[in-house]
């Protein structure tokens, strides 16, 4: 199939990209694009049939990665490439970068943005699961102002976020451990193929103290409900542990009554319910391990 007919305007500012959202009446007459890795695909499936589409390209100043006061700093318009190469990320922000190794392909990747992969909303998607996981907050703008919001809250059902109408995702704001602590990070997933979407994903981050206990456990799941899932209590139940084979096992043995999976093509909620608990934990251990070290 082919995209429906659609005008198309390349903004040259931030400002003037809100502007033309506010003037549309309803979220699907306009749509922002960037990377376009998913919403060139629905265009074409006509699922999605935008009357405008914005091209946001040049505004350059939504791109770039920084660290000030113990928070990553990731803007919307940077290449999710960009994002895995980068030393900040990798030594910073390890689940981050460990996701996007499963996002798509290099070539998708090459082109395809962090801000968009949020801003979409699927729920089987790696980095709306990293951003609900490590407790990121979402920044957006509008041409009425701007506001943040967190990434537990940012996501309300399948591709559907809290995004307004009329406002484009900026930045994402990922609070960081201490410098001190040590660190370790892992995600897992299950798909037909690598680069297919996730059938299910699990996401963990585990700080440890100088005797090796649990600092702070981070863990969550993907393709397991209508939204990335962060897991607290199984987190509760690892924090100030040393990370036992049962302390482990006592922990998975509340994602069953977490998460909330329905048949969906390629896999039965049943075979989600079987496999993302063993998903947690690897992803519990691996982390465990990599702080360890």
């Amino acid at each position: 199939m082919k995209p429906a007919p659609f005008d198309y305007h390349r903004a040259t500012s931030l400002v003037e990209a809100c502007g033309l959202l506010a003037e549309g009446d309803d979220e699907a007459e306009r749509k922002v694009i960037a990377g376009g890795q998913t919403l060139t695909p629905l265009m074409a499936m006509r699922l999605a049939q935008p009357a405008l589409l914005i091209d946001i390209n040049r505004l350059e100043d939504l791109a770039g990665i920084n660290e000030v006061d113990g928070v990553l700093t990731i803007g919307a318009m940077t290449r999710q490439r960009a994002a895995e190469r980068s030393s900040l990320v990798g030594e910073r922000l390890p689940l981050l970068a460990k996701a996007l190794f499963h996002v798509g392909h290099v070539q998708t990747r090459n082109r395809g943005t962090v801000g968009g992969s949020i801003a979409h909303g699927d729920p089987s998607a790696e980095i709306p699961l990293v951003a609900v996981v490590a407790g990121a907050r979402l920044r957006l703008a509008a041409a009425g102002g701007s506001r943040e919001v967190a990434g537990e809250a940012f996501f309300q059902g399948p591709m559907t976020t809290a995004i307004e109408a009329d406002e484009i995702l900026t930045a994402v704001d990922f609070p960081l451990p201490a410098a001190g602590d040590r660190l370790g990070a892992a995600f897992h997933e299950v798909a037909l193929r690598h680069g297919d979407f996730a059938l299910v994903s699990a996401a963990a981050q585990v700080a440890l103290d100088s005797d090796g206990r649990c600092l702070e456990a981070r863990v969550g799941v993907g393709g397991c409900a209508m939204t990335p899932l962060r897991l607290g209590d199984v987190e509760a139940v690892l924090q100030g542990t040393a990370l036992e084979t049962a302390d482990i096992s006592a922990a998975i043995e509340t994602v069953a009554d977490a998460i909330d999976p329905e048949d969906w093509p390629g896999a039965s909620a049943e075979y989600r319910r079987r496999v993302a608990p063993e998903l947690v934990r690897r992803a519990v251990v691996e982390a465990g391990r990599e702080a360890a070290a």
